[in-house]
């Protein structure tokens, strides 16, 4: 997270710029309102205020603009834009620096003690800037902004004579003298000590020298009788032993985040996966925030979005997030139980709930704060939720009537093909969303295929910048295998690969969209240029590789994991346990189903008793035992939602009235029931898989069904037979799934511990069980994709077994049996990881059911019908795999096997580690409680942190003066520190924390790191002395020093640069030092300041040249974007402006409205981000730490 600037002077400053600008708006308004209206005061000002504005107005008499605040100004400028534009010809781009003024009037308006980001601060001026000029200010009130902004600029970058390096100290008689001064040194007024700045330089003359001070942005003069010195340390720098100086290296990574590490490693309750970073580091690394996550089903795509939010919350505080979702993961709580794995937590949005934030948004301008982490399915998007309705006694307003537009910092729309129709209500609802926010992550199986319209239609949506039309996307593919030949090339390092990548590329510059875009890109250029050159040394090299990466058209805004790409798991050893029905059981199913028939029949048009007769039949294929119950439950309306879900895997409850037409029929099937035999074969052959498995090592089984009944059923009886068993469904609390998850783990010899875990669908979402090797279906659903959860929750990553077992009970007659021969088996689902995309996958369900459904097919039509939907299916899902394997160089970077992997060690940081957050920690319990204490308590991964009552305290001081986040995890740990409980369960481990839930994981984003790496002054300078062992570099003392380069521009980054006396330790510096121990030393044995002098000088050097480039490449890459931006806008506005005047539906055109107002919105914000990029080009450089190593033998690094 960028630094906070302190708030007190900037605070005043800003109230000061938007008091002014305030009343330079209601001269302007003044001006412009009268000729516009006739009562304008009436018409243009008071009717159109929010309710508590008109009440203010009321109440206080208010009868001038001058009168009224800033917030209620801006509101008239608003609302009365058609009117003033059209008069005074102002443009859309204007229209935008309006809405944006009143996002940072609220932002000031709400600040807190801790300050803002400079970054934001600086953009919140030149936004006062430019929309100052929109309403005609006075120049006085321009020149002020443009001060305020070249004093932020002033402190990001070296003074006139640092040039990054260390100040000098001044001349010993400098400090508290009245009348002499040195350039550089820190003075201020002694009429107001608070007006504070540097030396420039001296004007000799009598009877006073004056001085040049640079104050508030600009130069003042002085005589030295009105200034003081400020008053200084003889030395600013502090001595840190080893253990302090790796602590205060992790605090600095805390403080200042940079786009080359990853923070989301060891910060989540999952196992760490190296293919689910992949999309991570897509998304940090693309221009901008914005993801296509199209892997395959099962890869993980859940994880991959809490990943990247992890990446996101350590970079700005993220205080909204809205996920859309369909409704059977809103019933199953999937987003809900995956994101406490990330300490977040959501709630659902019903339609009611939705309606309250819609008219909140209305009233207050604000979304409901209660309501900032919001689930939201997708059926609740219709007609009246977006574009309004009439009630009964005023217009209800929709999403696109709302002004301002509800912003989140981040939108996640999972499976996203829901969206792939352009004219459902539900793309409307995530487009709008879409326009209104920055960050974005689609999830969705969609192949990636170039002719796939879907495809398109979601790029279109997720970035309408750059993904136009569908010809325009066509072409973007073409340079592709080119850049992907190029990059091979780069890897393998043959002979001449220099000049056959250069080939490659300009290959890739002669197709239509190379000519068209990518020869005016300069870093194609540069890249292209420097491989001519040749003589490209090994860094370099690898650095060429991930900018020709980069250049990939699809890089940055698709990723695609495909099972295949990562292996196969385990492999999958399926067994069909065959059980006949006892001549008792058959005729009372063959009596079900000539029930079912006739009831069809007569009532063949009712969804409502369909769909309950069919979940009749699929129970008594199941489990005829837990039939009676489940008509019992029918019959008296106690059949909950989730209870039909776990069923089912359809967004469809039938109501609760639809039994009335067939309970006679129902009474008659469950009399039938009740004197069922009570012999069962099915239960003999499950009892049987159990005890051949109860005599290998690992007996652990988990068996599903899809009906809650077959699972009582089943767990009274094995808890009869002495088994340990136990049982977890839908309604199943997650502290109990959890505690009977880490049973079941337990090894057979521990009396607590489960051999037998049985589960409904839903009750095994959430939680992993690599550690079992067997599953047994009881029963099996009619999707494909359920089968394929079932066998997942064991066939993952981290399986210890090289097989898994699948036991599968099937009774033949029943039309399950034919599902399971004709269509499951033949998909493959049981041997391998489903192909192709959800999409598929959910057509083969619907065909199932319908197929299952008609009692107008005999027993052999029917199985011929189910058996041809599998070979149309899986020819289908075969030509999709080859079709996309075709062109996967189109929408992908080929990446070796072990590629993800370096990528991963590369973007790690040993300074994030748990080992380096639980250091940190302890240094600052140790500082801030008490050095002889120990804080931290236990020797294994699940610890506990002991704290008394003043200790607490303390902690809650300090809690209170880092920036605040919305998060479950700020308030948990407010909640204890507030408390009176001094022990804490917590964990530094991701592992442990998967396990142990109700402990406190403690990793880069938790509060008490943050508190903890607060307590380093980075102001001052550190020195230190360190002994290393290592053969690479010759033995000896060596003097090194570490630099913090920031980068401002079209890219913002942050890097910690060594500098040392040799380029062999410069080289190998930060491994020395994540090595390094301490020697028994005292301060005075530190080197003297000229030997830090001489690595400054050192320094300077490698910081001009790469400011220089840095600059030089920003100013580049700025106006290609700007000239890029600006072809594609007018291309989007011309495509959306045809739109609107070929809609006659007025609802279309106000969509069309909306849109084009959000893509100039859009277009001027991304044109202001490089203004200020140019503007802001810079590597401000500062040192962090001094050190002396001593290298001594032993260990040798492999490179």
């Amino acid at each position: 997270m960028a630094d906070l600037l302190e708030n007190n002077s900037m605070q005043v400053s800003m109230a000061h710029l938007l008091s002014e600008a305030s009343k330079n708006l209601a001269r302007f308004l003044e001006k412009v309102l009268p000729g516009l209206f006739g009562d304008w005061w009436n018409e243009a000002v008071v009717n159109i205020l929010s309710f508590q504005q008109r009440r203010r107005v009321k109440e206080r008499g208010i009868n001038s603009l001058a009168s009224l605040d800033l917030a209620a100004l801006l509101r008239v400028l608003d609302q009365n834009w058609y009117q003033i534009s059209t008069k005074l010809e102002l443009t859309s781009e204007a229209r935008h620096f309006v809405k944006e003024m009143q996002t940072v009037r609220n932002r000031w308006a709400h600040a807190g003690s801790e300050g803002f980001p400079v970054d934001d601060v600086y953009r919140d001026l030149d936004t006062l800037q430019r929309f100052a000029v929109v309403v005609e200010t006075d120049e006085s009130l321009l020149d002020e902004v443009r001060e305020t902004k070249a004093s932020l600029l002033s402190k990001e970058r070296p003074g006139p004579d640092q040039d990054g390096a260390v100040l000098e100290s001044p001349s010993p008689e400098a400090p508290g003298s009245d009348t002499e001064f040195t350039p550089g040194q820190i003075v201020h007024l002694k009429s107001n000590p608070t007006m504070r700045g540097a030396v420039v330089s001296s004007i000799p003359g009598k009877p006073e020298n004056r001085f040049l001070v640079f104050m508030d942005g600009e130069t003042h003069t002085y005589y030295a009788s009105q200034l003081k010195a400020e008053d200084r340390p003889e030395d600013e720098s502090r001595f840190l032993p080893c253990v302090e100086f790796h602590s205060y290296l992790t605090a600095l990574q805390i403080r200042y985040p940079g786009l080359s590490t990853l923070y989301s490693l060891n910060a989540a309750r999952v196992d760490f996966i190296p293919y689910q970073f992949r999309p991570v580091l897509r998304f940090i690394r693309s221009d901008r925030p914005r993801l296509l996550v199209a892997d395959g089903v099962g890869v993980g795509k859940t994880i991959e979005a809490g990943l990247i939010l992890r990446e996101l919350q350590a970079r700005r505080d993220i205080r909204s997030i809205l996920i859309i979702c369909p409704r059977p993961l809103v019933t199953e709580r999937k987003w809900q139980i995956e994101m406490k794995r990330f300490e977040e937590r959501f709630v659902h949005l019903d339609g009611p709930t939705l309606r309250y934030c819609i008219n909140e948004m209305d009233l207050e301008g604000i979304w409901p704060e209660q309501h900032h982490r919001i689930i939201i399915p997708y059926p609740l998007f219709d007609e009246a939720l977006l574009y309004g309705s009439d009630g009964k006694r005023k217009r209800k307003k929709g999403l696109l009537d709302l002004d301002p537009p509800p912003r989140f910092d981040l939108v996640i729309v999972d499976e996203a093909h829901h969206i792939r129709n352009q004219d459902t209500f539900s793309h409307k609802a995530v487009r709008f969303f879409c326009d209104h926010t920055e960050a974005v992550i689609f999830l969705t199986a969609t192949p990636i295929q170039l002719g796939n319209h879907d495809l398109f239609v979601l790029l279109h949506t997720l970035r309408p910048d750059l993904i136009i039309d569908q010809e325009s996307f066509e072409h973007m593919s073409e340079p592709n295998p080119f850049i992907n030949q190029a990059v091979a090339l780069a890897r393998a390092q043959e002979p001449e690969w220099a000049i056959q990548a250069k080939e490659a590329l300009d290959n890739a510059a002669g197709t239509p969209w190379g000519q068209s875009i990518l020869i005016h890109n300069p870093e194609f250029n540069r890249i292209n240029v420097r491989l001519a050159e040749g003589q490209i040394g090994l860094e370099e090299r690898v650095q060429l590789i991930t900018e020709l990466e980069a250049l990939h058209t699809f890089s940055g805004i698709i990723n695609r994991t495909r099972r295949r790409d990562i292996g196969e798991f385990t492999v999958r050893k399926p067994e069909t346990v065959i059980v006949e029905f006892t001549p008792n059981q058959k005729d009372l199913h063959d009596e079900l189903l000539q029930i079912q028939a006739e009831i069809f029949s007569r009532l063949h048009g009712d969804v409502n008793v369909k769909f309950m007769m069919t979940t009749i039949r699929r129970q008594a294929a199941s489990c005829l035992f837990g039939l009676a119950p489940f008509l019992e439950e029918i019959l008296s309306r106690h059949l909950d939602e989730l209870s039909w879900e776990e069923a089912d895997n359809t967004e469809f409850v039938p109501k609760s009235d639809a039994v009335d037409s067939i309970e006679s029929r129902i009474q008659a099937i469950l009399g039938k029931a009740r004197d069922l035999d009570p012999y069962d074969p099915k239960l003999d052959a499950l009892r049987n898989v159990i005890r051949d498995k109860q005599k290998l090592p690992n007996n652990k089984v988990m068996l599903f069904s899809s009906f809650r009944h077959t699972l009582h059923y089943l767990y009274e009886h094995l808890k009869t037979d002495g088994f340990r068993v136990g049982l977890i469904h839908g309604g199943t609390p997650d502290e109990d799934r959890v505690e009977l998850r880490n049973r079941f783990e337990l090894p057979p010899n521990q009396d607590d511990g489960l051999d037998i875990l049985l589960f409904s669908e839903i009750g095994c979402e959430g939680l992993d069980y690599q550690f079992c090797d067997c599953i047994v279906n009881y029963d099996l659903p009619w999707n494909p994709m359920r089968v394929e959860q079932r066998i997942g929750r064991i066939d993952r990553n981290g399986q210890k077994s090289e097989s898994v077992a699948i036991f599968n009970l099937i009774t033949p007659g029943t039309v399950d049996a034919d599902i399971y021969e004709r269509c499951l088996v033949r998909i493959g689902v049981f041997n391998n990881a489903l192909g192709g995309s959800e999409e598929i996958l959910g057509e083969i369900t619907r065909e199932i059911r319908s197929i299952a459904e008609n009692f107008s097919l005999n027993e052999i039509e029917r199985g011929e019908q189910l058996q041809q939907l599998a070979d149309n299916k899986i020819r289908l899902i075969q030509e999709q795999d080859e079709l996309e394997q075709k062109q996967l160089e189109l929408f992908g970077i080929r990446l070796p096997q072990d590629q993800m992997k370096r990528e991963i060690e590369q973007a790690s940081s040993y300074w994030l580690s748990p080992i380096s957050i639980r250091r940190l920690i302890t240094i600052y319990l140790q500082r801030t409680c008490g050095r002889n204490q120990e804080f931290i308590l236990g020797e294994k991964a699940l610890k506990t942190l002991r704290l008394s009552q003043e200790a607490r305290n303390n902690l809650l001081r300090d809690f209170r003066k880092i920036p605040r986040q919305n998060t479950t995890v700020y308030r948990e740990w407010e909640n204890w520190l507030k408390g009176g409980n001094p022990h804490l369960l917590i964990t530094f481990d991701s592992e442990c924390a998967s396990q142990h839930p109700e402990a406190v994981f403690i990793m880069p984003l938790h509060p008490l790191v943050k508190q903890s790496a607060a307590i380093f002054d980075t102001k001052k300078r550190v020195i230190t002395v360190l002994r290393a062992k290592n053969n690479d570099v010759p033995k000896g003392n060596y003097e090194f020093a570490i630099y913090q380069w920031r980068f401002h521009g079209v890219r913002e980054d942050l890097v910690l640069q060594p500098v040392a006396s040799t380029d062999a330790v410069t080289k190998h510096l930060s491994r020395l030092l994540e090595t390094a121990e301490s020697i028994p030393t005292e301060r005075a044995d530190a080197p003297e300041q000229n030997i830090w002098d001489g690595l400054d000088a050192q320094h300077h050097k490698m910081w001009s040249e790469a400011r220089t480039q840095h600059q030089r490449r920003t100013q580049e890459l700025a106006e290609y974007r700007r000239e890029s931006l600006t072809t594609s806008h007018k291309a989007r506005i011309a495509l959306l402006e045809e739109q609107l005047e070929l809609a006659t539906n007025e609802k279309i055109q106000k969509m069309r409205r909306s849109q084009i107002a959000a893509a100039e919105a859009d277009y001027a914000r991304r044109i202001q981000d490089l203004d200020i990029a140019i503007e802001r080009a810079e590597i401000s450089a500062e040192p962090v730490a001094y050190g002396v190593i001593q290298i001594i033998g032993d260990v040798v690094y492999a490179e």
